[in-house]
């Protein structure tokens, strides 16, 4: 699903030519890099931030942008595409300048203390702190590997969906056994011929791993013969000039059956890596980034880690518990930021302050 980001219509920054200079770098927006660009925000922080996918969001909108998340804080129950629409709402007021579809590469510390970041468009950086809220890594699909046939890729094979429009008329191959394979083919199929002129899922085997739900509902379209379910694994394809015309499906009493297609599909999920980050000196654990309890800080003073990428005794891998990292992060970059400056804790409820930063009117108590 493509996310929705009216709420953010300027965030794409355009590549700078020359070095920006700045307070804080974020390396990741997902949910977690969002809410730290907002306590950085109360304190009068500006941050830029960096991510590898091409729109904000991270693992929610990436994954589940349409599934319900119940462990929000005073929110009973939202989508993960509506609780990234919520954070991109809540920083408008911090004017934060987003750098997206692009990766770190290069992580050096100065002589001054500054860090310099590039990324891999050649983006520029001298910050005072750096943020990494990278979630696991970056998500790489895991591809087919089938002689040739990345030729085809961003044109009739694709491992994600973005605008399902797109396929619309045409006879499409989905390959995988997750949620995300039997969600779109049962979506497809579902939509009739209008949508979709035919639909078939292929796995290795007949069984899945995924709801039990979704599980249920691929069965009842092939029941309609909605759609068709092969078992076998694909191991080869044919084509016609620059046009993907089959792929080759090679069934467990190893007979290869040749299914014509316009567009392939292909879930075999998305595995993260931890690339670039690897080689900035941290401290790693299991390709994590260690970091106290105290700021968040890694074994690099400047620099902190929060979320997902990190690790310390009781770590909880939950959205909420970064929230709560990226607070205490905040405030722990402060001493680098302001050196001069004591900086006290105050409440977005009764400070005038924090009022004038969030652009709203101090409210009138009796």
């Amino acid at each position: 699903m493509e996310p929705d980001l009216n709420t953010a219509a300027s965030l794409n920054a355009a590549v700078h030519e020359g070095l920006v200079e700045t307070d804080a770098v974020v390396i990741g927006a997902g949910p977690v890099g969002l809410f730290q660009v907002f306590e950085l925000g109360l304190l009068e922080i500006k941050a830029h931030v960096i991510d590898a996918l091409p729109y904000p969001g991270g693992q929610p909108a990436e994954l589940y942008p349409d599934k319900p998340i119940y462990d929000i804080p005073a929110i009973p129950v939202c989508t993960g595409q509506e609780l990234v629409n919520n954070l991109l709402k809540q920083i408008e007021p911090f004017g934060a300048t987003f750098h997206l579809g692009q990766e770190v590469t290069t992580v050096e510390q100065q002589d001054d203390g500054r860090f310099f970041v590039a990324t891999s468009r050649g983006t520029r950086f001298l910050t005072k702190t750096l943020f990494i809220a990278a979630g696991v890594g970056a998500f790489q699909p895991r591809a087919l590997k089938l002689d040739g046939l990345d030729a085809f890729e961003g044109r009739q094979l694709f491992y994600r969906v973005k605008n399902p429009n797109e396929f619309a008329g045409q006879n499409i191959v989905i390959v995988g056994g997750g949620d995300a394979a039997l969600e779109w083919a049962t979506t497809f199929a579902e939509q009739g011929p209008n949508h979709a002129r035919s639909v078939t899922l292929i796995h290795r085997r007949d069984g899945f791993q995924a709801a039990a739900a979704s599980i249920a509902r691929m069965r009842e379209c092939c029941e309609r013969r909605e759609m068709l379910f092969m078992v076998g694994q694909p191991t080869g394809f044919e084509s016609n000039g620059d046009r993907l015309t089959a792929v080759q499906i090679t069934d467990p009493q190893a007979v290869t059956h040749t299914v014509p297609l316009d567009v392939l599909l292909v879930f075999f999920g998305l595995s993260p890596k931890l690339g670039p980050i690897a080689e900035w000196g941290l401290d790693i654990e299991r390709k994590q980034l260690v970091v106290d309890t105290e700021k968040f800080s890694t074994s690099v003073p400047g620099i902190f880690a929060v979320g997902d990428i990190n690790t310390y005794l009781g770590k909880k891998k939950l959205i909420l518990s970064g929230f709560h990292e990226a607070t205490l992060a905040a405030f722990g970059a402060t001493p680098f930021i302001f050196p001069d400056r004591k900086v006290m804790l105050q409440y977005t409820t009764t400070s005038t302050k924090l009022h004038k930063v969030l652009g709203v009117a101090s409210p009138v108590f009796d």
